[in-house]
């Protein structure tokens, strides 16, 4: 937002007035990741309900009065859905309630844009393309619309199980961000996903212990959705690959208050075409032959012939690449997302591939054997 207008309660003493300024201000920030302004009508009836004249719910119903009285004519203005999603996100965050499901998730999609869009809370039906700035019109490949329900409800459970005990801060992080970028990636809706999977993730994380009560989300939300834009992205070709390493400079300003430059001109593709690495690889010589077959059956020995085809023909792509990601997989083997994740598990647990730290943030190369 171009200017503060909650800056004066960030600073005074009451809990329940900055709480809920942190929540309006988190909620109208995030309707800049879809170039959504807010009216002053919001604004003035969102310093009502901090100052405690009237509930969120009133708010809400003024807006809804005042949008009856004042209707919108024009399909180019976006203002009424703005003003009314903010108000939405704004009672969501200061809500305590939330389950880590897939009807949740779904859930929150319905309560942000019923009355906005007919398909609020329900899966999209169609494949989707987006021409995205930060990929110069390029556009991410978002998950199958034959599989939405069931690679979001696999997500969560994969999260469920995954302990965070004994891990570094900087793993943490890194986890979290490859966590929310593949929710994102699914990209379930027809619209509204990123404040969708942004209200989703806010709430995960004050699970985990985490305040979230600051003001990155509303002044950084289109650096957020550019950085999950990166986190899914792969040109291999021009020498790109999908890193965390952005939507993980957001988290730390976040989660550890740190002031890490967040510039969404830094990651442009423009800017990774330069740091191509045009050394071949180097190569063993006279190293004996790796009979991976055999290894596979030693490893793997009561998988299936098709998935043993699969790891083959993964190992034949990416032995000698210093890096790959899920999106390489679906690429290279053309299948389901849920089936991908099963499949790089399997490998990790058997020691097939191992997570690349570094420059191949969020990747995983074949072990050398």
């Amino acid at each position: 937002m171009e200017k503060d207008p909650f800056k004066e309660y960030f600073v005074q003493s009451e809990p329940s007035k900055r709480d809920k300024s942190y929540a309006w201000y988190t909620a109208i920030g995030l309707q800049n990741v879809d170039g959504l302004k807010p009216s002053s009508y919001l604004l003035d009836t969102a310093k009502r309900n901090i100052e405690g004249e009237i509930s969120i719910e009133q708010a809400q119903a003024l807006l809804n009065s005042y949008y009856k009285e004042n209707p919108v004519t024009s399909t180019q203005d976006r203002t009424e859905e703005a003003d009314k999603v903010s108000a939405c996100i704004a009672k969501l965050l200061s809500e305590k309630a939330f389950s880590f499901t897939a009807n949740e998730y779904i859930s929150i999609h319905k309560q942000l844009f019923s009355g906005i869009y007919e398909h609020a809370g329900q899966l999209r039906t169609y494949n989707i393309t987006k021409k995205e700035w930060v990929l110069n019109g390029d556009t991410v490949v978002y998950g199958a619309a034959s599989e939405l329900k069931d690679t979001i409800v696999y997500d969560l459970a994969e999260e469920k199980k995954f302990s965070y005990h004994g891990l570094s801060t900087n793993d943490i992080l890194h986890h979290l961000a490859t966590f929310v970028a593949g929710i994102w990636q699914i990209h379930a809706f027809a619209e509204g996903n990123t404040r969708t999977t942004a209200v989703f993730f806010i709430k995960y994380l004050r699970t985990l212990g985490y305040d979230v009560t600051n003001d990155i989300f509303a002044k950084h939300a289109w650096y957020f959705r550019n950085a999950l834009v990166r986190a899914n992205y792969n040109d291999l070709k021009n020498g790109i690959h999908a890193t965390t390493e952005f939507l993980e400079l957001f988290l730390r300003n976040l989660l550890l208050k740190e002031q890490n430059p967040l510039s969404n001109r830094t990651m442009h593709i423009s800017h990774a075409f330069k740091k191509v690495d045009i050394e071949p690889p180097k190569v063993d010589i006279g190293v004996q032959k790796v009979d991976i077959e055999q290894i596979v059956k030693e490893k793997l020995p009561n998988i299936s012939s098709k998935t043993r085809s699969h790891i083959l023909k993964l190992y034949t792509a990416y032995k000698d690449i210093p890096y790959f990601g899920r999106t390489d997989v679906a690429c290279t083997l053309s299948l389901k997302p849920a089936m991908i994740s099963r499949l790089l598990k399997m490998l990790l647990a058997r020691g097939l591939i191992e997570p690349v730290g570094g420059k191949g943030k969020g990747k995983y190369r074949f072990v050398r054997f």
